[in-house]
């Protein structure tokens, strides 16, 4: 499986790349005590280096804020997804617990700052395309109540079937990690202004992350 940026976003946002990453035989459970304690130290790690104040200037959170400019949604109010996660620590709300698998790479984006999404390889059909989206296409995100019915300038992936995301902050429900989920791809999500080092460095981490909570091996996607 590879995954394809068409020309438009190219054109449209030079420099952007996203990285891709498979885990074979992963166990998701509902939740598990370690994961419980790893997830306070993460927090206590974020209190001591970040403030609500100046966390809008941390440069990788700048370049997702950029982005979002850029196709028209406004960050103030639809937060990257890493920096959401990271508010709701220094407003000190807890974490939503989804998963073992969603727990471990939300730690992981929340470090790394990066937005990554994650997928039931077994629900994808064929390779992925970043592209823009088609006026008038459905897409229904995890937690929806309804579909959503897109403008046409959206950035999304889809498979050879369907949509899976609009890119890089909601993911489809049709393809989400649940319990029955064995084998998964990660999409660690780039946009312009945020290096290759850093996205390979966010997806080290959530690998590392899911097969130390998940079990599993990493494959070749």
């Amino acid at each position: 499986m590879i995954i394809r940026i068409d020309a438009a976003v190219r054109r449209d946002f030079p420099g952007l790349e996203v990285l891709m990453a498979r885990i074979w035989g992963v166990r998701v459970r509902g939740e598990d005590p370690e994961l419980h304690r790893f997830k306070g130290e993460v927090i206590e790690e974020v209190k001591r280096n970040h403030d609500l104040e100046s966390l809008k200037d941390v440069p990788v959170l700048r370049a997702y804020r950029d982005f979002f400019w850029r196709i028209g949604i406004d960050p103030t109010k639809t937060r990257p997804a890493a920096e959401a996660l990271i508010r709701r620590i220094l407003r000190s709300k807890p974490l939503q617990t989804i998963n073992t698998l969603v727990d471990a790479y939300n730690l992981a984006s929340i470090r790394s700052c990066v937005s990554i999404g994650a997928f039931d390889f077994k629900k994808l059909k064929g390779d992925l395309l970043l592209r823009f989206a088609k006026e008038g296409e459905n897409f229904w995100g995890i937690g929806m109540n309804k579909a959503i019915v897109l403008r046409g300038n959206e950035p999304v992936v889809s498979d050879g079937e369907k949509l899976i995301a609009i890119y890089p902050y909601r993911d489809s429900d049709a393809t989400k990690v649940t319990e029955d989920t064995e084998d998964v791809l990660l999409l660690i999500c780039g946009v312009p202004g945020i290096g290759r080092e850093t996205l390979e460095g966010a997806r080290r981490m959530a690998v590392e992350y899911i097969r130390r909570f998940c079990g599993g091996t990493e494959r070749p996607v």
